[in-house]
């Protein structure tokens, strides 16, 4: 088969699978924002396929493809440090004897606000940022920890700064 019987092939796996795809990672993944990427990450892989001619049954080789993409990004996810909470670190900074109470529940209340907003991100875009902010990693670094690319990595940090962005903007 050449490259367009490839791309056909995928194609049709997409129109004729791809909302049973998406359910089926959504029942195995913990975060429902992972999900987008490991679906193409699956396409990107059957689009790899060498002979797609020698292929017997395509919907299952579909989803064996997925439950191999699922199972290395919980190895992935399990890897990751997890993320540190803003109000443990402020609790944990020494207060000042002279510090003005007001600046301490400012300061609280903005911490809630960004580790509110850390938990809604999905677990890579968390991740990017904490290591990007709190550890100075590059964007290799965390590219090589996340398993993923360098322009993926800004994108995910980049997405962070605008939720970040946004929940100012609305507060």
């Amino acid at each position: 088969m050449a490259v367009e019987d490839t791309q056909t092939l995928v194609t049709a796996l997409v129109a004729s699978h791809g909302e049973q795809l998406r359910r089926f990672l959504l029942a195995r993944v913990r975060h429902a924002a992972d999900v987008p990427d490991i679906i193409q990450e699956v396409y990107l892989r059957m689009l790899r396929v060498p002979k797609v001619e020698s292929i017997r049954s395509p919907e299952a080789y579909l989803f064996t493809v997925a439950q191999h993409v699922i199972q290395q990004h919980t190895l992935r996810q399990s890897a990751m440090p997890p993320s540190v909470e803003f109000a443990r670190m402020l609790n944990s900074r020494h207060a000042t004897p002279y510090a003005d109470p007001a600046l301490e529940v400012d300061a609280h209340q903005c911490l809630e606000q960004l580790q509110s907003a850390l938990d809604q991100f999905s677990p890579k875009v968390r991740a990017t940022f904490m290591m990007s902010r709190r550890d100075g990693l590059s964007f290799d670094e965390i590219a090589t920890r996340l398993g993923t690319s360098r322009p993926m990595a800004k994108k995910y940090l980049m997405k962070a700064l605008l939720q970040f962005r946004q929940r100012l903007e609305k507060a």
